[in-house]
């Protein structure tokens, strides 16, 4: 083709492509003060004149950052776990929050704020805006099932409130705590789409499951496994705090007019029960009055502070949960300690959060800053059972606990040897004034928590008080709103569903606007709720404190029916006086069921639905028999290493030793809760199996490997017969038997949700105390292989 041609050709070619370019920017239409509704935007494409050369051309331009909409926000949305309504003291309850305090006195409290009863579906409801089901989080990822509802797998159609935003300009981090990755995919090997980084945070530093060691916690920054501290007083609420601070200064460093979404989610006051002695010390004898006495204090001081109104009711403790005045002295003195230590923790958490909100506040964008304080992911939890725990792997695995055996190590409560959790009672005094506690969906002990927002440049009523019912995803279009941005039809290619939550950026200036969010069902494991224009209709299926569960027909459950509009508490059932208004509701609540992928109902409890192997969920070890794994592998989740339970396995270690004193660990699967552990101390041979804390099993060598290379073989043969039967065990060093013998029965469901497997080093807490963390093996390793039989 000769120039002639070229130069003839060029501006018509310019002209398409520019009207095609055009037409592609018509498509992703930006609403009217809003954002676009596709995400991400187009390609760039250049406007000006191009001739053959740059002198012949317009000056060149370059695609410009995206910037998001003018006077956006900050935001800081921070979450608790597992808190009550009647907790913290700036709702009245007995467990200072001068945190809390403070930026309820600069904004607003809500009081009539919900959540789904449990840690991963609220989560999952707070970061994209859609009911838990829709999202698929019917409950935590450890009990995920097959069904649509229930997979535990974010879907692309459900978009992230920090995806969106830093599609429009924001900066953002995730800190502490992820409960919303499925367990298989949290090992190094990923998928790494539905952790932070995958879900639209540019920063994440944390923890990947439902709960953390506070003092040897397992970690990520980004994908990164973080190195074990070696500070002796470390701890993990102030490492988070510490990030989170650091991220911000940084960030408003480097790019000061970049609005910011920093998203901290502490973990406490989640079990297990970890607290700085320090702090524990400042609440003794400040719960000896016990959980009945404390219920009316802090409903009292509910009253006065005006957060609940007067005309509420306190209701009664359930008849499952025995009264303080039945105890005896030993249990008084435990429970009041165990309640002692549990409020260190909070107020400490809250004394955390208060330095990351101190650091925000010294920002030159303070005033334009949006804070957004939950407490509570749920209501506080009763899965300490009736007696407390000191292991909450008990409680998984279906075993009772016995107040005498915890009593023997009351003051050791709090520190790095147990995971510690309080009586049921406890955590039912914590969500004053309601009936019920965590996992109940049906009630508001299970679902109604403090919210307070603090915005100092849109806020006027400072210090003032929202009654109109808002849910937990409410918090995503709010943000929107408040941001100038439009949720996006279509982002990353995925259409999307659409906003199931309600703004409620409304009530900032009124107090007495008409509430918007006029209907919302509730669910979890079958505790079933339905709000609607101030009636709330409620069927409760488990006590959250029985582990095991019997015979269940959901079209026997009883229902209650309340009026929440002039009984705040639900303490006066209507059902009887209005059945008609109750048969609606109920069928009602079948209707959004179907609408928001509810069914079909699953009743099962924590066994079998946590046993990842008789569920069927996907699996890195799939159909394996045969694993090998090299020195330097650790951290790996326990959803991702091998499934030793209730079956017969062989561990063989290929090391190498320089001396006969050689030790460290060779490998450990688990930590303080319960799991196993292979190492040589003094050059000699230990297996050590830790029943659930309850008993750790120690078979040992009587001699020292002799120095250069052995294979050191564990075998164990398990007697069957069903699940956590025993077995014979036996150690053999280069085909000589050196030790055996026996466990006389084995963990049948789950090891440890948060820790899993480690090779040369133990990097979470430590499967026995014979050694100090991290426990390095001195020799060499060049592999271990497990079989299962």
């Amino acid at each position: 083709m000769n120039k002639t041609l070229v130069t003839c050709l060029y501006p018509a070619l310019a002209i398409f492509l520019f009207l095609s370019a055009d037409a592609q920017v018509k498509n992703n239409t930006t609403p009217e003060n809003g954002t676009p509704h596709v995400l991400p935007r187009p390609d760039f494409h250049y406007n000006g004149h191009v001739g053959r050369t740059y002198l012949e051309s317009d000056p060149a331009q370059f695609p410009q950052p995206v910037k998001p909409p003018k006077g956006a926000p900050n935001i800081v949305l921070i979450l608790l776990d597992d808190a009550g309504f009647g907790q913290f003291s700036t709702f009245g309850g007995g467990v200072p929050s001068p945190t809390m305090d403070r930026l309820a006195a600069e904004g607003l409290r809500y009081n009539r704020f919900h959540t789904t009863a449990l840690c991963s579906p609220t989560r999952a409801a707070l970061i994209t805006g859609r009911n838990h089901h829709s999202a698929a989080f019917a409950g935590i990822t450890e009990l995920a099932t097959g069904y649509e509802g229930y997979t535990c797998i974010l879907p692309k159609s459900c978009g992230t409130v920090g995806e969106v935003l830093r599609q429009n300009g924001y900066a953002t981090a995730w800190i502490g705590k992820n409960h919303n990755t499925p367990t298989w995919e949290t090992s190094d090997v990923g998928p790494f789409d539905h952790w932070a980084n995958g879900l639209g945070f540019d920063y994440f530093y944390g923890f990947n499951g439902g709960d953390m060691n506070h003092w040897n916690p397992v970690l990520y920054e980004n994908r990164n496994l973080v190195p074990a501290s070696a500070d002796p007083n470390y701890y993990l609420t102030t490492d988070l705090a510490d990030k989170a601070i650091n991220w911000v200064q940084k960030t408003k460093s480097i790019a000061p007019d970049k609005p910011i979404f920093l998203y901290v989610a502490p973990g406490a006051t989640h079990a297990p029960h970890h607290a700085p002695e320090d702090w524990i010390k400042k609440f003794k004898g400040r719960y000896d009055m016990g959980w009945d006495a404390y219920r009316e204090d802090a409903f009292a001081r509910q009253k006065k502070l005006g957060v609940v109104p007067a005309t509420a009711k306190l209701t009664p403790r359930p008849a499952s949960l025995p009264a303080w005045s039945s105890l005896n002295a030993d249990q008084k003195r435990l429970y009041a300690h165990m309640m002692e230590v549990f409020a260190a923790y909070g107020a400490f958490c809250d004394d955390q959060m208060g330095r990351v909100i101190d650091a925000v506040k010294q920002l030159p964008d303070a005033d334009n800053t949006v804070i957004i304080y939950i407490a509570g992911d749920n209501g506080s939890s009763a899965e300490g059972g009736l007696e407390g725990s000191i292991n909450e792997m008990l409680f998984f695995n279906g075993f009772p606990e016995k107040w005498q055996d915890n009593l023997k190590v009351m003051d050791e409560l709090g520190g790095p040897k147990h995971y510690n959790h309080f009586p049921s009672a406890w955590a039912w005094a914590m969500d004053a004034p309601f009936q019920w506690t965590k996992q109940v969906a049906s009630h508001f002990g299970g679902t109604r928590n403090p919210l307070i927002i603090d915005w100092p440049a849109r806020i006027k009523d400072k210090g003032g008080l929202r009654s109109q019912f808002t849910h937990v995803i409410d918090i995503v279009p709010t943000i929107y709103e408040i941001c100038g941005i439009t949720a996006p039809r279509e982002l990353n290619g995925i259409q999307q569903k659409p906003i199931e939550g309600i703004s409620f950026a409304y009530t900032f200036d009124s107090a007495q606007a008409k509430g918007r969010h006029n209907t919302q069902y509730f669910e979890l494991g079958v505790n079933r709720g339905l709000y609607d224009n101030g009636w709330m209709a409620s069927a409760l299926s488990f006590p959250p404190w029985e582990a095991t569960r019997g015979a269940f027909d959901p079209d026997k459950q009883k229902w209650e029916l309340y009026n929440i509009d002039e009984d705040f508490s639900q303490a006066n059932d209507l059902a009887q006086k209005y059945p008609e208004k109750l048969r609606q509701m109920q069928d009602m609540w079948w209707v959004e069921a179907a609408k928001y992928n509810v069914l079909p109902l699953d009743w099962r409890g924590s066994y079998p639905r946590m046993n990842a192997e008789l569920m069927g969920r996907p699996s890195l070890i799939g159909k394996r028999k045969s694993m090998t794994y090299y020195d330097g592998t650790n951290g790996l989740p326990d959803a991702a290493a091998p499934p030793m339970l209730s079956k017969s396995w062989t561990i063989t270690a290929y090391i190498d030793l320089s001396d006969t004193r050689d030790s460290g660990i060779i490998i450990t699967h688990g930590g303080m809760q319960g799991g196993y552990g292979l190492y040589l101390r003094e050059g000699k041979p230990v297996f050590v199996y830790n029943y659930l804390a309850l008993d750790r099993i120690n078979i040992i060598a009587p001699e020292p490997l002799p120095a250069g290379k052995t294979t050191l073989v564990v075998d164990f043969k398990y007697d069957g017969g069903g699940l956590g039967k025993g077995g014979t065990l036996t150690m053999t060093a280069n085909g000589k038997k050196v030790a055996e013998g026996r466990l006389e029965k084995t963990i049948p469901v789950q090891f440890s949700i948060v820790e899993g497997l480690d090779i040369g080093k133990d990097g979470g807490s430590a499967i026995d105390w014979t050694y100090k963390l991290p426990f390095k093996f001195s020799g060499k390793i060049e592999k271990v292989t497990i079989d299962l039989k």
